[in-house]
């Protein structure tokens, strides 16, 4: 499906029935990579997954993009869904798209699994983002990456130069603590004690800014630990959230 807003074409996937569930991609990712932690839509769940700016067949590109952009074209997506309440999965890039969400509209999300997103991008991530291209990135994944992004190998060039420019972005990723404290969604944030690109402090820092969050650090996890063997302990703890069950085992 198709949204035309804010300038550019928003595609995005809906399935199963309930209550409304946003998956927010990572960054170079694309909507339909929830597959790879769900097997099957999460049941009682109508999960709607949007292609974020400039990702997948969503058009846009490094000129416009920004992940708050990014939130105003999720939130206009919503809208136009006539979504007045929400939870919400969002995974690195897509949970800072997630943040920016909570922020601007407090009362639209309501719960939140908020995975491997910083409040802002530390010296050791910067380092990354500066040396980042098409050959760091290996063959096997510019592979996926083609799979991923409908508009061939200009669509994933403009995506590994959007990716060097966080490098020297400042603006665009800087939840402060005032920021933090106007969140009101439910807030479970997920982190790998072994992430390359975000030291766990940065995790805390979440926490203690956001009202009444909870913390999950996940031992040996590195950046999105939700995938593979990480799947299953990642669906039913971040489920049971955002069904208000307990969390504990």
């Amino acid at each position: 499906m198709k949204l035309s807003v804010n300038g550019i074409d928003v595609f995005w996937e809906e399935h199963g029935d309930g209550e409304p569930l946003l998956w927010l991609h990572g960054g170079m990712g694309c909507g339909a990579d929830w597959r790879h932690v769900f097997p099957e839509p999460p049941r009682a769940f109508r999960l709607i997954a949007p292609d974020l700016r400039a990702h997948g067949a969503s058009t846009g590109d490094s000129s416009t993009f920004s992940f708050r952009q990014c939130a105003h074209d999720v939130l206009a997506l919503l809208r136009h869904l006539e979504v007045a309440r929400v939870k919400a999965i969002g995974l690195s890039g897509g949970g800072i798209v997630l943040l920016h969400a909570a922020t601007l509209a407090p009362a639209l999300v309501q719960a939140m699994v908020v995975v491997s997103a910083p409040p802002y991008f530390p010296a050791e991530a910067r380092a990354i983002m500066r040396q980042y291209s098409e050959a760091t990135i290996g063959d096997a994944e510019m592979a996926r990456m083609r799979e991923r992004h409908t508009r061939g190998d200009a669509q994933i060039q403009d995506l590994v130069k959007m990716c060097r420019a966080f490098a020297d972005s400042y603006d665009d990723v800087s939840f402060t603590a005032p920021k933090l404290a106007a969140i009101t969604a439910r807030t479970l944030i997920v982190f790998g004690d072994r992430d390359p690109l975000y030291p766990v402090s940065l995790a805390f820092e979440l926490h203690r800014g956001i009202p009444g969050s909870n913390l999950w650090v996940v031992p040996n996890g590195g950046h999105g630990p939700i995938f593979g063997a990480a799947a299953p302990a990642f669906r039913e703890t971040a489920l049971a959230f955002l069904r208000r069950q307990s969390l504990e085992p």
